[in-house]
């Protein structure tokens, strides 16, 4: 079956036609690094991951471009208020990006094109669009684009352009335009701003520009996919539409897929409100990063998602009864003959898996066929129904289907140290010493690894622990 994915421009579902099927391009808006970003934004990035993983699970070949904002408003302030440069406070905002990314198992994009060093590009494109009478220049040295010249202007956000702006990142009098509706493409020189020379005149590059610019560098004009949070489709992805067929003369982008707001206590997750949870100030506080991945993708991206401590319980149950599972596969052993029902019950299982996220990435009937799969699993362990090559087929399984969801436990080499320990409780076991083996248990579980008892023997499993 093909993908379909819901596109915010038509407002209809359809089937996932690439331009290239050899290629396929997405581009997702990615963070601006003035500080660290928060769950809330994470869900935006991790359900562009989701969706970047499935559609190589389904054999797509895909190039993924995530852009970083590196000069803006905030950042300048940001940079005045440390005494540093804005190169300085991005960097060290950025690493922290790709820090908390690593722990939540995002997929590295295939290319993060910082704005700093894509500037001429971006004066370029500002250039096509005043040569075609799409944009104006101010006596400020600032540049414009004209919306009166782009009637198809509001279509993403169904809009009537009539209407005024909202939510500009510039407030409407910091810069003299001809309409209050036009966007800055280039921001002329300021005393304490950070400015560039280039063929347009010196200044620095508007927030929606830089999207156009570097998405195009690396994707061309048009692109399959486009993906961002809710917030973003007006006014930056309107304006990045806008600017960048009205520059090109080209559609800019296949499907145009954007994520809900993650709320907590009943509102939007922003940093402008202080409503905000942190990825590693979470995982300090004994979040399981796995618990915090399966929490921001367990619902379908386009409905809003409420972000507990009762949703981050259910996403630890959860992803700890996948472990057990998958711990419980690998050390289970019985001559037992094969299970003449479990292929067509794994069939199910990855055929449930895929109709979800075919209907539009809902990742919520695809992780319940995964566990129902678990439930079913385990009813057969415990009934000692399986083989154990059919163990090792529903750990395929898992294993393949984890391309996507990440949320299996690594299969590192515990330390020696942790081997011996495991190694000296089954031996303390053998020879009835209780004492010594309950010791062993809570030494072992303190560094992390979960021993348990079963019928094939001692198994263990690695286990976040809380640090206070």
């Amino acid at each position: 079956m093909t993908p379909r994915f819901l596109d915010t421009l038509t407002g209809e579902q359809r089937p996932f036609e690439p331009l290239d099927p050899a290629s396929i391009r997405v581009y997702s808006c990615g963070p601006t690094v003035y500080g660290p970003a928060h769950v809330g934004n994470f869900r935006s990035f991790l359900f562009a991951d989701l969706l970047i993983r499935y559609l190589r699970y389904r054999g797509y070949p895909v190039t993924w471009v995530m852009n970083i904002t590196d000069v803006d408003d905030k950042i300048i302030r940001g940079a005045r208020a440390d005494d540093a440069t804005i190169g300085e406070v991005a960097d060290r905002w950025t690493a922290r990006f790709l820090e908390d990314a690593a722990l939540l198992r995002m997929t590295i994009p295939d290319v993060l094109p910082r704005a700093t060093a894509h500037v001429p590009e971006m004066a370029s494109l500002v250039a096509t669009l005043l040569e075609r009478g799409h944009a104006y220049r101010t006596d400020d040295g600032s540049v414009f684009f004209r919306i009166a010249s782009w009637p198809a202007y509001g279509r993403l956000a169904h809009l009537d352009p009539a209407e005024m702006r909202v939510g500009e990142r510039v407030e409407s009098d910091e810069y003299a335009k001809d309409d209050v509706r036009d966007f800055a493409l280039w921001k002329g020189p300021r005393e304490g701003e950070p400015s560039w020379e280039t063929a347009i005149g010196p200044g620095r590059p508007g927030w929606h520009i830089e999207c156009s610019a570097m998405s195009m560098r690396y994707l061309g004009p048009s692109f399959d996919i486009h993906t961002g949070g809710v917030d973003l489709v007006f006014p930056h992805h309107e304006d990045e539409m806008a600017q960048s067929e009205a520059a090109t003369g080209k559609p800019f982008v296949g499907t145009w897929m954007h994520c809900a707001h993650l709320q907590m206590g009943g509102e939007k997750m922003a940093k402008s409100t202080g409503n905000i949870a942190r990825v590693a100030d979470l995982v300090a506080s004994g979040v399981s990063p796995r618990a915090l991945r399966y929490a921001l993708l367990s619902s379908h991206y386009r409905m809003s998602l409420s972000f507990s401590e009762e949703s981050l319980q259910a996403a630890t149950s959860a992803v700890e009864r996948l472990d057990a599972l998958w711990a419980a596969l690998a050390a289970y052993r019985s001559d037992t003959p094969d299970d003449p029902t479990l292929p067509a019950l794994i069939d199910a299982a990855r055929l449930g898996f895929e109709a979800g996220l075919d209907d539009d990435l809902n990742a919520s009937p695809a992780f319940a066929a995964v566990f129902e799969l678990v439930r079913e699993v385990n009813r057969r362990i415990a009934a000692r129904g399986l083989s154990t090559a059919d163990a090792d087929r529903v750990r395929g399984l898992l294993a393949d289907l984890d391309r996507v969801m990440a949320l299996l436990p690594d299969e590192e080499e515990l330390d020696p140290d942790l081997l011996a320990m495991i190694e000296a409780r089954a031996a303390a076991r053998s020879a009835k010493d209780w004492a010594e083996s309950d010791r062993l248990r809570a030494v072992l579980l303190d560094r992390g690894v979960a021993v348990e008892d079963t019928r094939d023997g001692q198994r263990w499993r690695r286990v976040e622990v809380a640090r206070g």
